[in-house]
């Protein structure tokens, strides 16, 4: 199916590929515990005081950071190659996101909305420029036949390495506002107070603690390649390159399906991503503990997707894998923003209003985290196997200009995703409005890359 039929040793060493792998287990907290189930629901309804407004800041900030992104990520790409090494360049987006995640410490309640929605998006445009630099080292560690399993893998670790954060905020910092005691029946550990945020605000600095320790063994063990030119130097090539690759990409329709089908679907998905779990704040008035939960249920069940997707990538091939995801996330969409309480599916199956008392005591939040459920299993494979559909589908001297565009057609329109969710939003203040509009992405997409062809056999190095 993906066109590589036999197996090829790996190009690097065992320690070379684990340390590359863990710069997903590094980088994934920032995701986890940022952008997805603490910091983003806690400047959603709690660093102000409209939940609608809030969304809405939430999605303008996304919205920011994705158009840097899209403008800036194929010319990183491109320079990448110039330049030669990468490492180089991950250290320097490193101390942009490092530094921008501990700022975050200062963003209390009633303190500038402003300064925590720029310190969000200095962090997430380093996290994703790092990405790119890091992806495309990969067609230069392992055998095509070997991307599959190995970005899975990698997927699969960072979203372990996620859930062990989160675990950490709910089970040691994170109290429950009725009993002001963490999931363990403690205090929280250096007495945070919820009522000044300490319990959301305290995942920056450990974001960026944790990024800085799990990062160092990729640049200790991971081959880089030999440097090229120098910076300024590579960047005029970075330019050139990049235009090379836009005319190549007429006589290579199928990667260019691709990217277009990514384009439009990956919107849904970071959308999705960033917005679901605010979402649920909103509609729910979760706090940090009920989200901590919800994130830690919905990483266990990402982590087997990514491990079982691992070996369904071998067998039948990544573009299949994709597909099968974003059929998934596609149903669980519609599940979440059919949910209500006292309803589902748009109110053809009602459900008990009454709360049973607990936690998530009420029929739709149970049925929100079984919708989540789906999410969880497919968010990895689609982003994993994506990554690794690239990786057989370019020659290793193209990596980063290709990866470059990988990005842009993550961000190239994502502004449009969280735009639309902050325009419904904000036109009808309903959430729940705002927040279908990230169907027709994932729809659309997923007809488009229905057309794409599975990758041909990589040019070996």
């Amino acid at each position: 199916m993906t066109g590589i039929s036999e197996r090829r040793e790996p190009r690097a060493s065992r320690l070379g590929i684990a340390g590359w792998m863990l710069f997903d287990w590094a980088a994934q907290p920032f995701f986890t515990v940022i952008t997805t189930f603490i910091f983003g629901p806690y400047l959603v309804s709690r660093l102000v005081a409209d939940p609608a407004a809030g969304q809405a800041a939430w999605s303008y900030t996304l919205t920011i950071a994705g158009i840097v992104i899209a403008l800036l990520a194929p010319v990183m790409g491109s320079i990448a190659d110039a330049s030669g090494a990468r490492k180089p360049w991950i250290a320097a987006f490193a101390v942009v996101k490092i530094l921008s995640l501990f700022a975050l410490w200062q963003a209390a309640p009633g303190s500038s909305l402003v300064f925590a929605m720029a310190m969000i998006v200095l962090a997430t445009v380093a996290a994703e420029f790092s990405i790119v630099f890091n992806d495309s080292m990969m067609p230069r560690l392992v055998s095509p036949a070997e991307t599959g399993r190995i970005s899975n893998i990698a997927w699969g670790l960072g979203y372990l390495g996620g859930m062990i954060v989160l675990i950490a905020v709910v089970a040691l910092l994170s109290a429950n506002p009725q009993t002001g005691r963490t999931a363990i029946g403690i205090a929280p550990l250096f007495g945070l107070d919820p009522a000044t945020g300490e319990d959301a605000r305290i995942t920056g600095p450990i974001s960026a603690v944790w990024y800085f320790v799990f990062i160092l063994p990729m640049f200790f063990f991971t081959p880089d390649q030999r440097r090229g030119l120098p910076v300024a130097a590579a960047v005029r090539a970075g330019f050139a390159d990049l235009s090379a690759a836009l005319r190549d990409l007429g006589s290579k329709p199928g990667i260019l399906r691709f990217l277009l089908a990514r384009m439009i679907y990956q919107d849904g998905v970071n959308g999705l991503l960033a917005l679901g779990g605010t979402f649920a704040a909103g509609m729910f008035a979760w706090q940090t503990f009920e989200l901590g939960i919800y994130g830690i249920i919905l990483n266990v069940v990402a982590i087997g997707g990514c491990l079982y997707a691992s070996r369904l990538d071998v067998r039948l091939g990544s573009k299949t894998v994709v597909v099968i995801s974003l059929v998934c996330l596609t149903v669980a969409t519609v599940g979440i923003v059919s949910t209500g309480p006292g309803f589902t599916l748009f109110g053809l199956v009602p459900l008990p209003v009454a709360d049973s008392g607990g936690l998530f005591g009420t029929a739709a939040e149970k049925a929100y985290i079984l919708y989540g459920l789906l999410i969880g299993l497919a968010f990895g494979p689609v982003q994993a196997s994506a990554r690794s559909y690239l990786a057989q589908s370019v020659h290793p001297d193209e990596a980063g200009r290709y990866f470059g565009l990988y990005a842009l057609s993550g961000r190239a329109t994502s502004f449009l995703a969280p735009l639309s969710v902050a325009l419904v939003t904000s036109a009808t203040g309903s959430a729940r409005l705002g927040m279908m509009a990230l169907i027709v992405f994932l729809a659309a997409g997923f007809l488009l890359l229905l057309r794409t062809p599975y990758p041909a056999a990589t040019v070996e190095a």
